[in-house]
């Protein structure tokens, strides 16, 4: 009786046990939705503008390079954001002009010391060489002396003016290193990087700084061939971030690349804008609308972060709409052709149709049939 009470406990335990695991299974199993952003699908006709975005680049970004060598002998002090002083760094601003790093100098100082010393020499040289010519010469006229003793004076006085010459050249050599021994800003310049230290030893051609112009800035941005034509050199054009949300930064077009990627099929323009404040910095992201294109019919028009890859034909593409079933958001894909893309925009065909609400972020987290949670 026994035996058979505790082989029903056992029974009944294993019961429980195996009832409890598989309620662990079946809750892991159970996927919780994914957070998407969605967006509703637009259709675009007649005449209508298209907002780009684009990304803010200096308008000159150059190498600062050493043209001679050395130890690094000085950096350029600065007052930090505490008070003290310290090194120029990325990010700070220095005036046309400023001496922003030098190596020892003593070097090419006792280099131009000899040869100030030289060219001493040999214009004391000439000058005596100069007043026996002279002297020789009017004595040749008198033909006090022989023509051979003239012919010598004459050689010495050409000699010594070339030495002269010679010594001139070296004193302008000497100055020019000692010259280059301190590394100019040749205008107003943002540091963008700082590759030396105190005591570094650097060569000719060495990169002390990376710096870059931006008392304007430019925007690029692509555009395909039938926006281009909409497109001229020096017309104006604003752009807004929101970074400085509510105002409009004002600029001409000054590019319009003569040829289009072979890839994309895009067209590269580029934007100037003055930028005397400093405000606009590089990498920033802006938006600009290009408008006055005709559309010579409708087009469906989806946001480029909407088009993915399907998984059975990594060469096509797809997007992700949102299906309701049940009270659940189902992420469906759908094959669609890509057509011409318009700043932010893409147009498109098959498998989406206006009204749709596609996936515009977390597209590729999902697969076909994925519940989703849509984020506002």
């Amino acid at each position: 009786m026994k035996k058979i009470s505790l082989l029903m406990a056992v029974c009944l335990l294993a019961a429980l046990f195996l009832h409890a695991g598989c309620s662990s299974s079946e809750q892991s199993s159970k996927k919780t939705p994914t957070p998407v952003r969605v967006q509703v699908v637009e259709e675009r006709s007649g005449t209508e503008g298209f907002r780009y975005s684009a990304s803010i680049l200096p308008y000159a970004q150059v190498n600062l390079d050493f043209k001679v060598g050395g130890y690094v002998e000085e950096i350029l002090q600065v007052k930090g954001a505490d008070g003290k002083m310290r090194n120029v760094q990325e990010g700070d601003t220095v005036p046309k002009g400023t001496v922003l790093a030098k190596v020892r100098e003593a070097d090419y100082l006792a280099k131009l010391s000899m040869a100030r010393s030289q060219l001493a020499d040999a214009q004391a040289a000439f000058t005596k060489a100069d007043a026996d010519f002279r002297r020789a010469s009017n004595l040749f006229k008198t033909e006090s002396i022989t023509e051979k003793d003239f012919d010598a004076a004459k050689a010495r006085h050409e000699e010594t003016r070339a030495k002269v010459a010679g010594a001139s050249a070296r004193v302008d050599e000497a100055q020019l290193a000692f010259n280059d021994a301190s590394l100019k800003a040749p205008m107003r310049l943002l540091v963008l990087k700082r590759n030396i230290e105190v005591g570094a030893l650097v060569g000719p051609g060495a990169t002390g700084f990376v710096v870059a112009d931006t008392s304007s800035v430019k925007a690029k941005f692509g555009v395909p061939d039938m926006i281009l034509e909409t497109m001229r050199m020096g017309s104006a054009q604003t752009v807004t971030t929101d970074v400085f949300a509510g105002r409009e930064f004002k600029g001409v077009i000054t590019s319009l690349s003569p040829s289009a990627d072979p890839h994309s099929r895009i067209f590269d323009v580029e934007i100037t804008i003055p930028n005397s404040d400093g405000r606009m910095m590089a990498g920033m992201i802006v938006s600009l609308e290009v408008a006055g294109m005709r559309l010579k019919k409708p087009m469906t028009v989806v946001p480029l972060s909407a088009i993915v890859r399907p998984r059975d034909n990594p060469a096509g593409y797809a997007l992700y709409i949102i299906e309701e079933k049940d009270g659940k958001h189902l992420a469906r894909q759908r094959t669609i052709k890509v057509g011409e893309v318009f700043g932010n925009m893409i147009a498109v065909t098959g498998g989406v149709k206006k009204g749709d609400r596609v996936i515009v972020t977390g597209a590729t987290l999902v697969v076909d049939g994925d519940e989703v949670k849509i984020a506002l």
